[in-house]
């Protein structure tokens, strides 16, 4: 449809839709939607969104024609033994019946009108006609006496026929696998369709062979069925893990093993093979479009869609079994994990590459390094071997490395926070094996090649002194961004605790300037769920000392020399907290009656008790510096390399990313339950979880080693308004749990030599400095008298307590959050890959998450456009908006800004060229 004339025809064959009521099934005219196109681009750029919600709302009944004519040719070309051929079964007529579905399917499921209709049409049962197969002749005895009708061979009958949805979905999984189409030509073979893998890998050590042609074709059917499953998008995030949504629960459960393994096999191999390293021509990605990049994109997510699924429960009270998932949880061969390792990890490791280059921007950086960090959770989670295997090997460590760079690269940025909890999530995932916690304790080498934002200058710790510090970094330097997933980052310290071993001075210190921030009086009254943050710290704390104490003699130190902190708060213990109460209302009230004004800079009530001028009330903690007043939740005043390494020099005051960085992906998403994230399972022993009621409720997901006991824990957002009284402080202040801590303090901080005792009773200051400085690990600054003095004593009358596991625990609102992470992801790369109108679901009336498009950018180096490209651009804009209806037939809709049919939204624009929806 390269002609100008033939796209004018095709634009006005869909006003025809709207213009012209019921259209005859048979009429030659519906041939023309899968003739005329010679694009996905055309068929995108005519098809209008004015024009399918005008046909969706005015002409519904020729909207169904369509749509059958379309499956129904589709349904036909699959089932032609000639297919593809150029004459009689061309390639081109299946590749625009697929084009029109995925356009037109995402305006049918943003309109809540049309669910009773989408149901019936899609779901409903179907019958179909067949011939009667002629039965043996009936021998007659008595002329004149057979019961049998002379017509019965000729007669048409009716038979129960699947769905329309279901034999769509049926079609494009075989059409996958479809000899000349999707792979290769297969001769002498009756039926088309043959179960190959595309690539070696899992499941198969040899490929069958492709072409870029055959990888278009699957790449367009991919595209169809992600949007098939996208009915999730216009579902809101509480209702979508209860609902489910037909077309993934058809997909996941569908009783075809066969093609079920072929299709995550191939999935799952042709994600891991790419190598976006292989040679190329510097800043090529900027000219020209990668259509592999492309192709293993869809792969990766619509595998990611369908292994996150849960499949609700049926109507009998059963969950069905994702059979996408289970597969993957039976993988078993070494081969197999190491496969799998070295696909992600290369995948993971390229952004660090593309921006260690000699040639800034020269290497193209993929964007779905967070859905592979999605996917090696998911096989985390639901394969034990999995776990084992990557423990025993040592390679977990490398991905906890990598899951913290893309952690604290993030940890700044408001679009990117989803990505950050899970990053958080997938370590807590980790740290629940106890064997990830003791492989910790081995020598953390090769850190200095480690990018800027996570490597630790003059590091010669462990792994786990490694990770200590980078949580602690994590917390004290996101600027309160990450206090909905405190409780997690807490949980990650406290499973590895136990198996703690010689940890360094810089782990140990951080780790005390982590108990100061936690245990000021201003953070603690801030939310009514920070104490129980708190109380987990000094869980960790107890674990260490109570397990492994004489091989952290260091730590010790670091303890007795921050025991001014534990005698500060065991004196609110004893002393109840009514004055720090009215010390931190007054402090209230004055903020309230001095709130900044919108230039002035403004503090966030967490730091307020490090930073504001003294009260007259007294108080045992707030004369504690804590940490010095270089870091606290809520703010930040270390610059970007202070945070890294805790330097003793002067502090400049907090800056904003730069915004010459590039972000990862165009477009803003934000989920409305970005703040519901899983909260974190109270500590149980496993004596304690053996001895819970058979009949307690849950919500699991199958193959996952999540638990089904939750902690209410209030979200520990400083601030708000949350007023703490004195009940509520006597409610858990006695409950924390210091007397391990203290016991220790009190045998070992007599015997410790004078210079030792001299130093803990010096000023804040002197305190300060050593904190801030902590040598390197190899050097410790305690003085070997009090490591010996450490070591040859043996502590007395310590309960050692039941070591606990803090697990993940799922719900339906975290799952809610979790796949419309994903789909935000699915979301974000389609409007990247597809600039322009190709976008699939882009103007539609989404409500798993908000969108926030942002504007377009002018021409720059790496994005250069020139007059010819502008007057390209142009000239499909007016072809595209072409109006051939009459002044009275262009009602209200006629424009591409109305967005409001469906779910009675609207869309903004303003003069950049951004869209705004609120959803």
């Amino acid at each position: 449809m390269g002609a100008s004339d033939s796209k004018l025809d095709f634009k006005q064959g869909i006003f025809k839709l709207s213009e012209r009521k019921n259209i005859p099934a048979d009429d030659s005219y519906w041939t023309s939607f899968w003739e005329l196109p010679d694009s996905v681009e055309d068929v995108f750029s005519l098809f209008s969104p004015a024009d399918i919600r005008r046909i969706r709302d005015e002409s519904l009944e020729n909207f169904e024609t369509l749509i059958l004519a379309i499956t129904s040719r589709l349904f036909a070309l699959r089932h032609n033994q000639s297919f593809p051929s150029a004459e009689s079964a061309p390639e081109r007529d299946a590749l625009n019946c697929i084009r029109v579905l995925t356009r037109l399917l995402p305006y049918i499921y943003e309109a809540e009108h049309l669910e009773n209709w989408e149901e019936r049409f899609f779901w409903g049962t179907r019958r179909r006609r067949r011939r009667r197969v002629p039965e043996a002749p009936e021998e007659v005895i008595f002329d004149g006496e057979s019961n049998r009708d002379p017509h019965a061979d000729t007669e048409l009958d009716h038979e129960e026929a699947q769905s329309l949805a279901e034999e769509l979905i049926y079609t494009l999984m075989e059409l996958l696998f479809y000899s000349g189409f999707t792979i290769p030509s297969v001769s002498n073979s009756k039926d088309r369709v043959k179960l190959a893998i595309w690539q070696s890998g899992v499941g198969c050590t040899g490929s069958i062979g492709t072409s870029a042609e055959l990888e278009s074709n699957r790449m367009e059917i991919l595209r169809l069925l992600l949007t098939i499953c996208s009915k999730s998008m216009y579902t809101s995030a509480n209702v979508l893990p209860v609902q489910g949504v037909r077309a993934l629960t058809y997909i996941t459960t569908i009783d075809k093993k066969p093609l079920t393994l072929t299709l995550l096999c191939s999935l799952l191999n042709t994600t891991l093979k790419y190598n976006p390293a292989t040679w190329h021509v510097p800043y090529d990605h900027i000219v020209f479009k990668d259509p592999k990049q492309i192709f293993v994109t869809y792969c990766l997510q619509l595998l990611l869609v369908l292994i996150l699924y849960p499949v609700p429960e049926t109507s009998s009270g059963k969950t069905p079994r994702n059979d996408f998932r289970h597969y993957l949880s039976k993988l078993h061969r070494p081969q197999d994990f190491q496969f799998l390792i070295d696909g992600m990890t290369r995948v993971l490791n390229q952004p660090l590459q593309a921006t260690t280059t000699y040639l800034p921007g020269s290497q193209k950086s993929i964007t779905w390094a967070p859905e592979m960090i999605m996917l090696f959770w998911e096989v985390l989670q639901c394969n034990k071997r999995f776990r084992s295997f990557i423990i025993d090997t040592d390679r977990a460590h490398d991905f906890m490395v990598l899951v913290l760079f893309y952690a604290l690269q993030h940890r700044n940025d408001p679009a990117q926070q989803g990505i950050v909890r899970m990053c958080v999530f997938v370590l807590q995932t980790l740290s629940v094996e106890p064997t990830f916690g003791s492989r910790l304790n081995k020598r953390f080498q090769g850190q200095d090649s480690l990018p800027q934002n996570i490597r630790l200058p003059g590091f010669r710790g462990s792994y786990l002194d490694f990770l200590l510090v980078s949580i602690s970094n994590l917390i004290m330097t996101s600027k309160g961004k990450l206090d909905a997933i405190y409780p997690a980052l807490l949980a990650v310290i406290n499973n590895v605790a136990p198996h703690a071993s010689e940890l360094d001075s810089t782990s140990s210190s951080k780790l005390m300037q982590l108990f100061g921030i936690l245990s000021s009086p201003d953070f603690l009254f801030a939310g009514d769920g920070n104490h129980e943050i708190l109380k987990s710290l000094l869980e960790a704390l107890n674990a260490i000392i109570e397990n492994q104490y004489e091989k952290n003699p260091v730590f010790i130190y670091a303890i007795l020399r921050s025991r001014k902190r534990f005698y500060a708060l065991r004196d609110l213990m004893e002393n109840g907290a009514q004055n720090e109460l009215e010390r931190h209302a007054r402090k209230r009230k004055e903020l309230a009656e001095n709130i900044p004004t919108s230039n002035s800079p403004r503090r966030s009530p967490s730091m307020e008790g490090t930073r504001t001028p003294n009260s007259q009330a007294p108080s045992s903690l707030r004369n504690i510096d804590e940490a010095g007043g270089a870091f606290s939740i809520g703010d930040d005043d270390g610059s970007e390399s202070e945070q890294d390494n805790d330097t003793g020099s002067k502090r400049t005051p907090s800056r904003s990313p730069n915004p010459s960085e590039p972000p990862s992906r165009q477009t803003s998403i934000s989920s409305p339950v970005d703040d519901a994230v899983p909260s974190q399972t109270r500590a149980m022993s496993e004596k304690a979880r053996g001895k819970l009621p058979m009949g307690q409720s849950s919500f699991s997901r199958q193959g996952s080693n999540a638990s089904l006991m939750a902690l209410a824990m209030g979200s520990p957002i400083p601030g708000g308004n949350f007023e703490p009284t004195v009940p509520w402080v006597e409610s858990w202040l006695p409950e924390l749990p210091l007397h391990t801590i203290l016991a220790t303090i009190d045998q070992l901080a007599p015997k410790m030599p004078a210079s030792s005792s001299a130093s803990s009773s010096n000023s804040n200051s002197a305190s300060r400095r050593h904190e801030q400085q902590p040598p390197e690990a190899g050097s410790s600054s305690a003085p070997t008298s009090a490591l010996n003095i450490i070591r040859r004593t043996r502590l007395q009358d310590l309960d050692r307590s039941t070591l606990r596991i803090h697990l993940f625990e799922w719900s339906p609102l975290s799952l809610g959050w979790y796949e419309s992470l994903l789909w935000g992801f699915i979301f974000s790369s389609e409007m990247t890959l597809f600039k322009g109108a190709a976008g699939i679901w882009k103007g539609t009336s989404i409500k798993l998450f908000k969108v926030q498009e942002t504007a377009a950018h002018g021409p720059s180096l790496l994005a250069p456009k020139g007059a010819v490209d502008a007057v390209g651009s142009n000239l499909v804009q007016k072809i595209g908006n072409l109006n051939f209806r009459s002044a009275s037939g262009s009602g209200a809709g006629a424009g591409s800004g109305a967005g409001g049919v469906g779910g009675g939204q609207g869309e903004h624009r303003n003069t950049a060229g951004g869209v705004v929806r609120d959803v």
